[in-house]
């Protein structure tokens, strides 16, 4: 019986080869869209999912309370995980790690690796990051000891065995050892690192008494809790414990700690702490809408065109009901028809998703999938719901069909039922209104992105070229040998650079009554050159002078933010204040206009300047605009020159600044990709019902050529039905799209508005991709011979 169902189906959909493939296609591009969002959505799900001890693993991190503020950080005191391990039993491990930006030297081959880490340990106890070679309990026990990644070793010394090869630290002449080799990382790990250096190496060598420090934040910080210890049970022996160590401390500096326990398989998508790569929860959400959607459009497609050909089938359905076939098994046998199509796109989504993941893997910016055959288990998850799709689409038009009475069909009076057109009218309006809410919201993403990028940044960022050099003798004889070089307009050297990240100071400063206000600033330090060269606008008081000696150790600046934080109203009102910071005292001579020295994803924040020229690493060379590249190489020139042990490295600021936005830049491009399969899925379903619509209209359109009807009036028949379902539409779309997308800016610290001219480019997009899809069907029927079409049956 099922084999004698699949052949009647076949014979049905070769016969009808356009519907079967529009059918086919449409299933086949929306199951390969929902495929690869599934794979995208479970990779970010994924996150530090692989480690067995996952849900017993936490991050301590701190907000750190003052006066003024309240801050947030991903990091703890040295001091503070290695005492929670001595004091509490309910700790059963603890690791830390300190990331490191390293030049590292293998005999002369200079190399620089910026996923380097400083980590206790105990960091393969905590962690499952698997050794391949050498022993988890003491590869970083000792000092001067080093694990390197399976892709760093090989970097590093090729094909041979690299245990017990020597590696030097440039930073600080360091010889390090290396004692295990582990496999990479996995992508979905919040913790992306290369190199692995001995915690002792840093704590003890380099930075002596560092593990008894409480004051000094930089260590990240994880606990592992025994099996059954409750986080939020913990966390209440905390406060205590801080006051024990600390509290002391606490009153005399006029802060205080709180320490939390963030879940490992939080960090990821849920912490807003830290800097290190984040995702996004609304993203996935708005991924996963999608997929549904895009299937919804294709069952919407098999649905419509299904019950649209019943006319055509009705004289089928009378001759086998008069031959005695029951409701019941015109109904299975019309399910087959849908399952078997629905199998045959899921055999095309299979070959489509195949050819189509190292793009996508392009596009998501990281590896969401290796090959089609590492996803079992979601092909098998595809196959049942495609199954599922083919038998759910095809219950509606089974019911139809099989419900045909033969008497009324074999006599010719058979006429489509209006409850049928209007069903398939409703189901095209669903389809265009999920395709006009993609369109709109590709537009906002669009224009949002545009406004990050053209915003005003307060400073000047062109032409900037940015070196990190040593803040010694050499380094002093590099910048002083590129000052005069052709192509190079003036050099300025600072701590940071907007958009890196900066540090932070405790500091003291003089408020409205009169009082020193403890609060935690941004710090920069500079040289002269620094403000002239990036434009930075001085709103009060005046910019640093090389004239006056007290500037470079009795002055600061301070920006419009850290004005308003001690109260003061006209950022004038801060200048002359007292201020303590870092072993310091002076005062404040200017206030500096606001300016986004970090991204635009952060509102910015209170900061202070200082002259420091001893520590400011970043060299920031203004260029000419005219023949880069001849002066880029004239620099490296002297830099070999200079310091030939270090690499040269540079970048441009804007291209920089650019790349912050990444993470939107790949979201805009899969949301568009994504919004342009569901158009044009549509758009299969519209073509499709306007070639049906076009046949069974073939005599009219006959009749009313011969009483002179123009092409253009027979165009305009044809098409203004279906470009009234698309108006409809884009009115029922507009306030759903207007809702989500204001919803999504929300996520923004600096968010555009909803342009008013947004949705008339949409409305105008729609119903132009709307006409140019029907009016293929329409002008071939208009320009038909009318004698052909009077002659059509």
């Amino acid at each position: 019986m099922i084999q004698n169902y699949f052949r009647i189906a076949f014979r049905s959909l070769w016969k009808h080869k356009i519907f079967s493939l529009i059918n086919i296609l449409g299933l086949s591009v929306g199951m390969c869209a929902c495929f690869l969002i599934a794979l995208y959505v479970h990779f970010e799900l994924s996150y530090d999912t692989f480690h067995s001890k996952a849900d017993r693993i936490f991050r301590l991190v701190t907000d750190i309370k003052t006066p003024s503020e309240t801050l947030k950080v991903d990091v703890s005191t040295w001091s503070t995980a290695p005492a929670l391990k001595n004091d509490f039993p309910e700790v059963e491990s603890f690791t830390r790690i300190n990331s490191a930006n390293l030049n590292i030297r293998k005999g002369n081959i200079l190399f620089k690796d910026e996923k380097a880490f400083f980590a206790d340990s105990s960091l393969f106890n905590v962690f499952d990051f698997e050794l391949v070679k050498g022993s988890s309990r003491t590869a970083l026990k000792e000092q001067l000891s080093v694990v390197l990644t399976e892709k760093t070793a090989a970097k590093y010394f090729g094909h041979n065995d690299p245990i017990g090869q020597v590696l030097t630290l440039s930073r600080d002449d360091l010889n390090v050892t290396v004692t295990g080799v582990m496999k990479d990382i996995p992508a979905n790990s919040h913790i992306k690192g290369d190199v692995f250096i001995s915690m002792a190496t840093f704590t003890q060598k380099l930075n002596k008494n560092l593990d008894t420090d409480w004051s000094d934040f930089g260590a990240v910080s994880y606990l592992l809790l025994k099996p059954g210890i409750s986080a939020k049970s913990f966390e209440e022996k905390l406060p205590p414990f801080l006051e024990t160590y600390a509290g002391t401390m606490f009153r005399e500096a006029k802060v205080k700690y709180i320490l939390s326990l963030e879940p490992l398989l939080d960090i990821y998508l849920h912490s807003t702490r830290g800097d290190h790569e984040k995702g996004n929860t609304t993203n996935n959400y708005i991924f996963s809408a999608i997929a549904v959607f895009i299937m919804l459009i294709a069952c919407i497609n098999f649905i419509n065109l299904s019950t649209a050909r019943s006319a055509e089938r009705a004289k089928e359905v009378g001759i086998r009901k008069s031959f005695g076939a029951g409701k019941n098994v015109l109904a299975r046998q019309f399910i087959c028809e849908s399952i078997l199509v629905s199998l045959i796109a899921f055999l095309f989504a299979v070959l489509l998703s195949t050819a189509l993941i190292p793009t996508f893997n392009n596009l998501a910016g990281k590896t969401i999938s290796n090959g089609i055959l590492t996803n079992i288990p979601f092909l098998a998850a595809l196959f049942f719901a495609a199954i599922a799709t083919g038998t759910l689409a095809g219950i509606y038009p089974a019911f139809v069909l099989s419900s045909f009475e033969p008497v009324a069909v074999l006599k010719g009076r058979f006429t489509t039922a209006f409850k049928g057109i209007l069903l398939r009218k409703g189901l095209v309006i669903v389809q265009f209104s999920i395709s006009i809410v993609l369109i709109i919201a590709t537009l906002v993403v669009y224009t949002q992105l545009t406004f990050l990028r053209s915003r005003d940044l307060g400073f000047n960022k062109e032409q900037q070229l940015i070196i990190r050099s040593e803040s010694n003798q050499k380094g002093a004889a590099f910048r002083q040998s590129i000052s005069g070089l052709a192509g190079v307009k003036s050099v300025a050297s600072s701590s940071s650079i907007p958009g890196v990240g900066y540090d932070g100071a405790y500091s003291e400063i003089e408020n409205k009554s009169g009082a020193l206000q403890v609060a935690h600033l941004g710090l920069y330090m500079i040289d002269f050159e620094y403000i002239p060269q990036y434009k930075l606008k001085i709103v009060a008081g005046r910019s640093f002078s090389k004239e006056l000696a007290t500037d470079s150790t009795k002055a600061m600046i301070i920006n419009e933010a850290a004005s308003k934080l001690f109260g003061y109203r006209n950022p004038s009102e801060a200048v002359g204040k007292k201020f303590k910071q870092w072993g310091r005292e002076g005062v404040i001579i200017g206030v500096a206009k606001d300016f986004h020295f970090v991204s635009l994803h952060e509102t910015i924040k209170p900061l202070s300047i200082r002259i420091e020229p001893s520590e400011t690493p970043f060299l920031s060379v203004k260029l000419s605009a005219g023949n880069i590249q001849n002066t880029v190489a004239s620099i490296e020139k002297q830099w070999k020159s200079h310091q030939p042990d270090l690499p040269f490295n540079y970048y441009f600021l804007d291209e920089f600044f650019d790349r912050q936005y990444r993470r939107e830049d790949r979201f805009e491009k899969l949301f568009f990709n994504f919004a342009i399969l569901a158009i044009f899925i549509s758009c299969l379903g519209l073509l499709g019902l306007a070639s049906y619509s076009t046949m069974q209209r073939t005599r009219e359109i006959g009749v009313r050529k011969v009483l002179g009807a123009s092409t253009t009036n027979i165009v305009g028949l044809l098409s203004r039905d279906f470009l009234k379902l698309v108006l409809l539409s884009f009115l029922l779309a507009s306030p759903v799209a207007w809702y989500g997308m204001n919803s999504w800016l929300q996520n923004f610290a600096y968010q555009t508005d909803i342009k008013w001219w947004i949705f008339p480019v949409a409305a105008s997009l729609s119903l132009f991709i709307a006409f140019a899809t029907i009016s293929f069907q329409s002008i071939k029927a208009a320009l038909r011979n009318p004698v052909k079409s009077l002659k059509t049956d």
